[in-house]
């Protein structure tokens, strides 16, 4: 079962937080602020924080400048990822990744479903890889984010987390760009 291994040295990461949407400010971005402090409180820093309108392309410029960007790590944005005609941040983020991480949109529905039963099959919280960079779409409801935060990416973030952790495969998520 999964637990922390506590002989091992805690390792921050540096996240970037985009928050997507055609309506909030940062005075007003519960969402944002719920990963920011989550992050602060984990032990992580806050590299960049964003709100970004509802527009693929630049939802995808976005991304790929923070991937580009040596002090990110991980890039979490919340908002988009519903089934309306604005929500294109799933659309987004599959434009930059590399790899798509299949089971972070399966787990985040079961631990979805048991806050919110079946009112969860409208979230399309997606993730993945691009440039050694994890990105993660979460949906814009302060419950979701904090549900994501605590249930999965507070663990998997954390490099003593065992039986694995994204943490400790990070540096060789460009391996295949260094390969001659």
């Amino acid at each position: 079962m999964s637990r922390i291994d506590e002989t091992k040295e805690f390792i921050p990461v540096r996240i970037a937080v985009l928050t997507v949407s055609d309506t909030r400010a940062m005075a007003d971005d519960r969402s944002g602020d719920v990963l920011a402090a989550r992050i602060a409180e984990a032990g992580h820093d806050l590299a960049h924080r964003a709100i970004i309108r509802d527009e693929r392309a630049q939802i995808a410029d976005q991304l790929r400048t923070w991937c580009a960007d040596d002090t990110v790590d991980v890039i979490i944005s919340t908002g988009g990822t519903g089934l309306t005609g604005r929500d294109v941040t799933v659309e987004a983020h599959r434009d930059v990744y590399e790899k798509e991480i299949d089971a972070f949109g399966i787990v985040f529905t079961i631990v979805s479903m048991q806050k919110i039963g079946t009112s969860a099959v409208q979230s399309r919280a997606t993730a993945g890889v691009a440039q050694g960079t994890y990105l993660f779409a979460l949906p814009g409801s302060p419950g979701a984010c904090k549900d994501a935060w605590d249930e999965i990416l507070l663990k998997q973030l954390d490099y003593r987390h065992m039986p694995c952790n994204f943490v400790e495969i990070m540096p060789r998520l460009d391996e295949h760009q260094r390969r001659k």
